[in-house]
């Protein structure tokens, strides 16, 4: 029997990374708002490996914490190794990705909820999603027969959405990490008229610390100097920052290969029993020896889950094997020949929508009020989803307020441009993001992050005062200091003549300015430090930014100008009730994908596959006519 629960302005189903950003950002802002979850125990989980950041998804992680989310600061919070990858390579890819106890950062986030103003957290299953009445345009239906009105939803289901776990021959309804699936609310939406599709993913098995012979392993240490992932953190000098675990690395070989193309009909992945598509840049491990059978090997990483269990994760080894050829295939690797499993790894098969029936909003098309986040939508990762979900909760809240929706564009972040590769280009299998997926990477720094996002998160309203105001004493100081070094004259010396030699490069004998110094490859703040008299007392930080804008100053300012002109096709908007057969010049093919897309301007028209830069001159020369009526 069904029942009036309440009416919100906002609510979200599903309590991970997407849902509880969504939620966050939408109490914050002043929305009443209510989060869904199966399991309260499950609020925040890290169901697949015990870490946060990471290629690309280290600048999403500071991308999210700059608009004023949370995974940021719950992940200094709870780390227990940090690195920065990729530092042999340019800055544009630096990534910070930090091991995460995995149990310690759910109840942080689940704690966060709980103490949140606006906010309710409700342990239930949602079966249905329902057309409301009036202001409440929505409503939804818990399996105990409760009905809660909202003005706007999200729909941030993770992979527990029509998910089935799959286990060698053993298949069953299920969810991540031993949880309910949600079986009702996939067959509500396909009758609701959403375009649903089948995706899967997988997850390695957890195994015993002590099963695992660590003499002859690669030792993996964290970074000696520690950076954070939020700005919060960063400014606090009295945030204590420290690696507590150390990871290590393993190898398969000839017999792991052996044993896995043996029993390759043991898979459904190849057995055609997972009909979902799987990740491309994330495979299984009986998956990586097939597509890639001339490698002799496979890396794989052990690390922990947290300071309080023994389980470790195998990154790299995920699986849908039978356990008995689990077992087999895991102990042919060295250092786990004795290796025991705590939980066996798995292929999880779920229910997503196609993206391209969003807008740039995370908002339906045809459906308003009602918003989609994270796997939910086709990307793959608890970053991915995070990004997600604070543009939904912002939308649906400023949609409830009237206000007008974010829309982040490709060209200033990470984020937009995750966003708009999933509503423009849509999906074929999960969305992972990747620093090449932007045009604009130089610019897209992680550590820039604040500078290009902050004043968005504090117009909207998740900035507070004083966290604007360090932002601002930030800049300040970088702009002084990139000032001070296109002013500062170094004069010749022996000690500096000394360190030019020793750097292979010549000498000088008359005062050269600090900035043409920094500019030379060889170079840089930290060796110039004993020639560089008036340096000013400021954070390390602050230098390394300089010194990344003086190196790549010419390539920066060329990005810069790429990105003005892209300015100039976004602000050209397209009506969204425009019919696109009636425009005289578009080919057949843009007119079908116009059509379906329904772009928001000529700049993501342009990014639509099938749509012709001799199509975009045509509706250039129709918008141009329209203006003239």
């Amino acid at each position: 029997m069904e029942f009036n629960a309440g009416n919100y302005d906002v609510a979200v189903i599903g309590a991970g990374h997407a849902g509880t950003e969504a939620a966050l950002a939408s109490a914050r802002l002043g929305c009443s708002t209510i989060i869904f979850t199966i399991n309260m125990d499950a609020v925040g989980n890290l169901p697949c490996n015990p870490s946060i950041g990471g290629t690309a998804k280290g600048h999403l992680v500071r991308e999210v914490d700059a608009l004023g989310g949370e995974m940021g600061k719950a992940a200094d919070d709870t780390f227990i190794q940090s690195r920065m990858l990729n530092r042999g390579k340019g800055p544009a890819v630096h990534s910070l990705r930090a091991q995460i106890d995995r149990r310690k950062y759910s109840a942080r986030i689940k704690h966060t909820l709980e103490l949140q103003k606006n906010l309710d957290l409700k342990q239930a299953e949602i079966i249905e999603i329902r057309r409301g009445i009036d202001d409440y345009r929505w409503s939804v239906v818990t399996k105990m027969g409760a009905v809660y009105g909202a003005k706007c939803v999200i729909i941030a289901t993770g992979t527990y959405l029509g998910g089935r776990i799959y286990v060698g021959d053993v298949s069953f309804e299920g969810g991540p990490d031993g949880m309910f699936a949600a079986t009702s609310l996939g067959r509500c939406l396909r009758e609701l008229g959403l375009p649903c599709r089948r995706f899967k993913t997988g997850t390695p098995a957890r195994i015993h610390r002590n099963s695992i012979d660590f003499s002859g392993l690669e030792v993996q240490e964290g970074d000696e100097e520690i950076t954070p992932f939020s700005y919060d953190t960063l400014d606090n000098p009295d945030y204590k920052l420290e690696n507590k675990v150390v990871c290590h690395v393993t190898w398969t070989n000839e017999k792991t290969k052996k044993i896995i193309l043996d029993n390759i009909h043991r898979s459904p992945l190849y057995s055609g029993k997972i009909d979902g598509v799987g990740p491309r840049y994330c495979p299984s491990i009986e998956d990586k020896i097939v597509r890639f059978s001339e490698k002799e090997r496979h890396q794989l990483f052990i690390e922990p889950c947290g300071l309080d269990t023994e389980e470790m994760y195998l990154q790299g080894a995920s699986s849908s094997f039978p356990e008995d050829v689990q077992i087999s295939l895991y102990q042919s690797i060295g250092g786990l020949e004795n290796v025991k499993i705590m939980r066996t790894a798995y292929a999880i098969e779920y229910d997503c929508v196609d993206p391209l029936a969003l807008r740039a909003t995370l908002e339906f098309k045809d459906y308003p009020g009602l918003f989609g986040a994270g796997q939910f939508n086709g990307s793959s990762g608890y970053e991915e989803a995070a990004a997600q979900g604070i543009v939904a909760g912002i939308n649906a809240a400023l949609a409830v307020q009237g206000r007008e929706p974010l829309i982040l564009e490709r060209s200033g972040s990470y984020i937009g441009t995750l966003i708009d590769d999933l509503v423009t280009k849509g999906v074929s299998d999960p969305y992972r993001m990747m620093t090449s997926r932007s045009e604009y990477r130089l610019i897209l720094r992680q550590d820039n992050a604040d500078e290009r996002l902050m004043p968005i998160g504090y117009k909207i309203g998740l900035i507070s005062d004083d966290r604007y105001q360090r932002f601002l004493s930030r800049v300040d100081w970088k702009r002084k200091e990139f000032n001070r070094a296109k002013e500062t004259a170094i004069p010749p010396s022996d000690e500096l003549n000394s360190i030019l030699v020793s750097r292979e490069t010549s000498p000088i004998n008359n005062p050269v300015r600090l900035i043409e110094l920094i500019k030379r490859p060889e170079l840089n703040y930290d060796v110039l430090k004993s020639v560089d008299t008036t340096r000013p007392a400021l954070p390390k930080y602050i230098f390394d930014q300089v010194e990344v804008e003086i190196k790549y100053e010419g390539y920066i300012k060329r990005q810069q100008a790429m990105i003005d002109e892209s300015h100039r096709l976004e602000c050209k908007k397209l009506p969204m009730d425009v019919n696109y057969e009636k425009i005289t010049g578009l080919r057949l093919e843009a007119i079908e994908k116009l059509n379906k897309i329904r772009p928001d301007s000529i700049g993501q028209a342009s990014r639509i596959s099938g749509v012709s830069p001799a199509d975009i001159s045509v509706l250039l020369i129709w918008l141009a006519k329209q203006s003239n009526f």
